[in-house]
């Protein structure tokens, strides 16, 4: 399985738990990293390379720091960009179908603060439910997503355990599928 892994963190050389996460894929020759922020500094996306290589790969992994209960917003207009009507969805707009896409993200709160009656109120999964919508109004496939929790406060050793449960996953056959 062909995986692309869009990473989209605003300043990914001061994230310890992002860059921990990365650096147990380098060995996996099969995924193609990519950070949003380095190739568009100017924030102009070419939204026509972004759909080939879509096209390109099977399974499609979002990394990124949970910023204030969603993406940071480089990727937010990835997604404004790139999932255009006529190609993600409407007439003619089913080039995802078929492609699965998994949410990774770190989280500064603990697992604990992501739960009804938690400090968040919410679970990772009820906040990330326009990404879901989004994927899903797009004919693609939403896994479930792979959550670092209490990542500021995580030492390297739990860093780069979670960097290679993280790589394992990614490359898992189809985990459950999340309705």
């Amino acid at each position: 399985m062909k995986t692309m892994v869009i990473v989209s963190h605003p300043d990914l050389s001061k994230s310890r738990a992002n860059h921990a996460l990365l650096e147990a894929l380098p060995k996996h020759t099969d995924i193609h990293v990519r950070d949003l922020y380095q190739e568009y500094p100017d924030w102009q996306i070419d939204a026509d390379r972004e759909k080939q290589l879509l096209l390109a790969y099977d399974r499609i992994v979002l990394q990124f720091p949970f910023y204030w209960y969603s993406s940071p917003p480089l990727l937010k207009k990835w997604f404004d960009d790139v999932l255009t009507p006529g190609w993600a969805y409407g007439p003619g707009g089913e080039h995802l179908k078929g492609k699965e896409f998994i949410v990774v993200t770190t989280a500064g709160g603990t697992d604990k603060s992501f739960q009804a009656g938690g400090d968040n109120w919410f679970t990772i999964s009820e906040l990330l439910k326009p990404i879901h919508l989004t994927i899903a109004h797009c004919h693609g496939t939403f896994l479930p997503p792979f959550v670092v929790y209490n990542a500021n406060r995580a030492s390297q050793e739990q860093l780069k355990a979670e960097g290679i449960r993280y790589a394992e996953y990614i490359q898992t056959p189809s985990p459950v599928l999340v309705h």
